[in-house]
């Protein structure tokens, strides 16, 4: 198994920024990750990356701030746990994904690339190196190439040495030209690929190189391979073996050194050994990604339980929310009710204390006038000194009778305007020969009024015939208010009462050539306690209380605008049953 080197082989920087890394804080919080890692100290490492990863962020440096970032994964790699090693390298490529920053997105790849290769998986391993490769060409990261390039030689020597060869041979001239230090431990590699192929000449030609080397003070991670396997070269098979326990992967290489030099037994049990190991390792994989998985899975059962009760939470409080909307909808909807009632109360009150004021006004003025007539003149009579004609006499007794009908009139028609309010629609109809009828209320009401100029005539385009299922007493009650009136506003004149009907309708009119209505008035006459002129008799309730039995017949009372006049002309309509 290949195992990548502690500190990453990438020697990309932040341009100016680099100074920081002259400083005694730095060298410290590095040294610190070093040595936990080279001892495999993960109580200490993790603790000493973290503050390495703080203070690079702090100088602003994502270089190599992911760049330690990757050796955590390798951390986790070196101990065999394959899955926090993935579960690292996924997370560094979202969270470069989702930074933006394509240019250090070739470490997350290459993680990946040493994972599969750990765990096997030697053609996506390649993929991905693959790829590293071709975007550090593309970003311009030459000097790390080679160890990307060495990465590949260690998946396809076995399979295919000519194509290892090759790509050693395209390491070395990257290395010569970008990072001449890299050059000797690839040489290594080639010298030691030579051996296994079997190439003795090249392969001790490159030992001599290698032993110059090792003289000259370098040094190369391939080193302890070379001596071993220069001394089977020379016989010197059993201190070969015992180098090998020195070097990773030592059953493999002893079957290896047994079976060429014909010690079949001794290589079985070599090759036996190494298998049991692999076979360990990669049950030890395995267990640890099974119980990486099974962490997985208990956190996303708590995540998933937790997202529950926060659904849960959230869907109750929305239920809340909805029943305080709708309970300060209805608050608001009640106020507004209890508002429009509380408007329409206040101006029921205003329409009330008007009409208060101007019945006391009306009623006011009404009675008082004709009870001072009525006082005076029984003092007049009262006294006995006073010489009154006959004639004299008859008029005083007139004029208080009709100042006593006036009064009565005026409570008649308050009463009556108060008891019929508050009663129920009529019912008692009854068929009634409507000329006759008209007649006999035009006639009654003439009795009642006594001597006056106004002259009185009735007029009908109805047959005698004609009769009308209605209530005489509510017609009558109709009709005398609007007679009343216009005898009330002629002088000298004449009050015409007609009669005729339609398919639905009997139509009751009502004429006077007296002074008139004007038409914006034509509904205002109408309201309670309106009178045109105030100095007229009444109190301002008569057509009020004749539409409103007019109502009470399923009918109407209206002033004819179209009346050219002079005068007006109040119409009845009555439906037919």
């Amino acid at each position: 198994m290949i195992f990548v080197a502690s500190v990453m082989p990438m020697t990309m920087q932040a341009g100016n920024k680099d100074d920081y890394k002259q400083s005694s804080e730095y060298i410290a919080l590095r040294d610190s990750v070093h040595h936990s890692f080279n001892a495999s100290d993960s109580a200490r490492f993790f603790v000493a990356v973290k503050n390495l990863e703080n203070y690079l962020l702090k100088q602003e440096d994502l270089h190599e701030y992911y760049t330690q970032r990757c050796n955590e994964i390798v951390f986790q790699l070196n101990r065999q746990r394959v899955f926090e090693a993935y579960k690292l390298a996924t997370q560094l490529s979202k969270e470069l994904a989702e930074k933006k920053l394509d240019k250090e997105m070739y470490m997350a790849i290459n993680m990946m690339g040493h994972i599969y290769h750990y765990s096997g998986n030697k053609e996506s391993a390649k993929r991905c190196f693959w790829e590293v490769i071709r975007r550090m060409e593309q970003e311009g990261y030459t000097e790390s190439l080679p160890p990307i390039y060495m990465n590949l030689v260690n998946i396809v020597m076995d399979e295919n040495p000519k194509e290892a060869l090759r790509l050693i041979d395209q390491a070395a001239s990257i290395a010569k030209e970008a990072s001449p230090d890299r050059v000797f431990d690839i040489e290594a590699r080639r010298t030691l690929a030579y051996y296994l192929m079997g190439d003795t000449p090249r392969f001790l030609e490159g030992y001599e190189a290698y032993r110059d080397g090792i003289a000259k003070g370098l040094s190369s991670v391939h080193g302890r391979e070379l001596e071993i396997y220069y001394l089977v070269h020379q016989g010197k098979i059993d201190q070969a073996i015992s180098l090998t326990e020195e070097i990773e992967n030592p059953y493999e290489t002893q079957a290896n050194i047994y079976s060429k030099a014909g010690r079949w037994e001794e290589a079985y049990e070599a090759l036996t050994k190494g298998a049991a190991e692999t076979d360990s390792l990669n049950s030890m994989i395995l267990s640890s990604s099974m119980q990486g998985i099974q962490n997985e899975l208990k956190l996303y059962d708590a995540e998933r339980r937790t997202a529950r009760l926060w659904l849960y939470g959230l869907i109750a409080i929305t239920i809340l929310l909805l029943l305080l909307v709708v309970a300060l909808f209805y608050i608001v909807r009640s106020r507004r009710r209890h508002l429009r009632e509380m408007k329409v109360a206040y101006e029921r009150a205003l329409e009330s204390d008007r009409l208060k004021t101007a019945f006391i006004q009306n009623v006011s003025h009404e009675v008082r006038t004709p009870l001072n007539i009525i006082s005076g003149f029984a003092q007049v009579m009262a006294d006995p000194g006073s010489i009154i004609s006959s004639n004299e006499r008859r008029r005083i007794a007139d004029a208080m009778m009709s100042n006593t009908h006036r009064i009565t009139s005026m409570i008649n028609e308050v009463l009556e305007m108060s008891v019929n309010e508050a009663s129920t629609i009529e019912q008692n109809l009854t068929a009634i020969p409507c000329n006759i009828l008209l007649h006999r209320i035009l006639e009654d009401y003439k009795k009642e009024v006594g001597k006056t100029e106004t002259e009185f005539r009735y007029e009908t385009a109805l047959d005698d015939a004609y009769t009308v299922l209605t209530n005489e007493s509510c017609l009558r009650k109709i009709i005398h208010p609007l007679l009343d009136n216009a005898e009330k506003n002629t002088k000298n004149g004449i009050v015409t009462l007609r009669c005729s009907s339609d398919a639905s309708h009997l139509i009751i009119m009502v004429e006077d050539n007296g002074c008139g209505v004007p038409v914006a008035e034509a509904e205002h006459i109408f309201e309670r306690f309106v009178k045109l002129d105030p100095f007229k008799e009444g109190v301002g309730l008569g057509l009020t209380f004749s539409r409103m039995m007019a109502h009470r017949l399923g009918g109407d009372v209206r002033l004819d605008t179209t009346y050219a006049g002079p005068g007006a002309r109040f119409e009845v309509t009555i439906p037919l049953k």
